[in-house]
């Protein structure tokens, strides 16, 4: 079985998964201690603690209080209304380019560190003396002992090296969802979203809860279903990076954005991965109406349960800010809280674009630097920073767009090789849509995948 789905990969992130959130797994714990290292495992020893695990129940005294249904979730939230019917003018469209234009810039920012501790960031752009981080990465020139080496990616994410954007699922989803809106309109549900990604996105160009959620689809389970089974990726990044167009096409309104990315973000995950693309997607449209990034963030914490692990997270960091600590101390404690969980999971991630968005204060070049510089996802959290702070600024230098000669490069069918400028466009056309109280498709396309389930 490929990667993150064989038994053995699924039962380490599961132990990970329950033990991070709130559940007595003692007994099960010891049992692997018994049997040796979860590798030696042969599948059938695996599948029966997975099984096992399956039966565990929450310890307690847990704290937290996550429902999963879009109106317990409103409920346990101070659930925006929105107050500013925003203009979709020329403005609007402007501001819009601009949030695509940021989102492709954070991406590409990010790519050739992904998954890096700050720490190895911090080395290499030193190295370079390129500390604070303001530009692409610089192309390595020369051996810098002791620095890190890029990924891989790095001869078509780097400074020079760049020729139009870099194929990548942090701007597949957005692309995906825009066609969603675009072929289904405002009233997709999350069967919708399934025939999509079965249509229209290679299954290995998916990771961890999206890769569960096609098999699951495929063998057989409703989208309703599909993230509820064998899914110990529940909780990770992968929902958030969906969520942006959702608040393009509602600017002011956080709370519409968020329940459409709900729909969204429960065909592959629960909790406080489905909070995190209601959260992001609340982020990017409350930007267009907010006076500052803190009112931005504050706005955008309304549509998550006041009592989630999410919650928490992000309250914590907007207290250190709040209280005069640096970028570095803040990031620090983010460290010193959560540096045991996952690097692609949902609330470290969202502590690092938490504090990027705080510190970075509105200044394009300063939220998507500082995002990035804080280690862990970072094309993905580099991507959302940028979609914001798009937003907030009033303008991107040319050094981060002229390499990218408006060029998206997407594993999305059809959709390769668009423009920008044209993505824009087409999410204007389908705020105007929505905003004239259709939920019908705005525009038919030719690639317009049916469902049967």
């Amino acid at each position: 079985m490929h990667g993150s789905l064989n038994s053995h990969h699924l039962l380490r992130a599961e132990l990970d998964q329950r033990r991070e959130s709130g559940f007595e797994i003692s007994e099960v714990e010891q049992r692997v201690a018994r049997l040796g290292e979860v590798e030696s495992l042969d599948r059938e020893e695996a599948e029966a603690l997975l099984g096992e695990l399956d039966k565990a129940n929450r310890r307690a005294g847990w704290e937290y209080d996550e429902p999963a249904e879009l109106a317990a979730i409103m409920a346990a939230s101070r659930w925006p209304v929105a107050q500013v019917s925003l203009p979709l003018d020329e403005a609007y469209e402007a501001t819009v380019n601009r949030a695509w234009t940021g989102r492709v810039v954070g991406n590409m920012l990010g790519k050739p560190v992904e998954g890096w501790p700050r720490e190895d960031i911090k080395d290499l752009l030193d190295a370079y003396s390129a500390w604070p981080l303001s530009d692409y990465f610089p192309a390595p020139t020369r051996t810098q002992p002791g620095v890190r080496e890029y990924i891989a990616c790095w001869v078509e994410t780097t400074a020079g090296k760049i020729d139009g954007s870099a194929r990548d699922d942090d701007v597949d989803y957005t692309i995906l969802n825009l066609h969603v809106l675009r072929t289904r309109g405002a009233g997709f549900g999350t069967d919708d979203v399934a025939a999509a990604w079965l249509s229209m996105l290679p299954f290995l160009q998916t990771y961890t809860a999206e890769r569960v959620a096609i098999r699951n689809l495929l063998r057989g389970d409703e989208p309703s279903r599909a993230a509820l089974w064998r899914n110990p990726y529940r909780e990770f990044i992968g929902a958030a990076i969906r969520a942006d167009v959702f608040g393009y096409v509602n600017p002011g309104d956080p709370g519409s954005a968020a329940e459409l990315a709900y729909r969204d973000a429960v065909l592959s995950h629960e909790a406080n991965g489905v909070y995190g693309e209601m959260w992001c997607a609340a982020l990017v449209a409350s930007a267009f109406t907010a006076a500052s990034a803190e009112e931005t963030v504050d706005s955008a914490l309304a549509v998550v349960p006041a009592r989630s692990r999410l919650y928490e997270t992000v309250a914590r960091v907007r207290d250190w800010w709040a209280a005069g600590l640096s970028w570095a101390d803040t990031r620090d404690r983010i460290e010193t809280e959560y540096g045991r969980i996952s690097w692609v999971h949902m609330l470290p991630n969202a502590a690092v674009l938490t504090a990027g968005l705080l510190y970075g204060a509105g200044d394009f070049d300063r939220t998507i630097g500082l995002t990035v510089a804080g280690g862990l996802d970072t094309d993905s959290n580099g991507a959302t920073a940028g979609s914001v702070a798009g937003i907030l600024a009033g303008s991107i230098d040319d050094r981060w767009t002229a390499p990218l000669h408006d060029l998206v490069r997407s594993a999305v069918f059809g959709y390769d090789g668009s423009s920008i400028s044209a993505l824009a466009g087409q999410t204007v056309e389908v705020a105007r849509g929505i905003r004239q109280g259709s939920a019908e498709p705005v525009q038919p396309d030719s690639v317009t995948p049916r469902n049967n389930w």
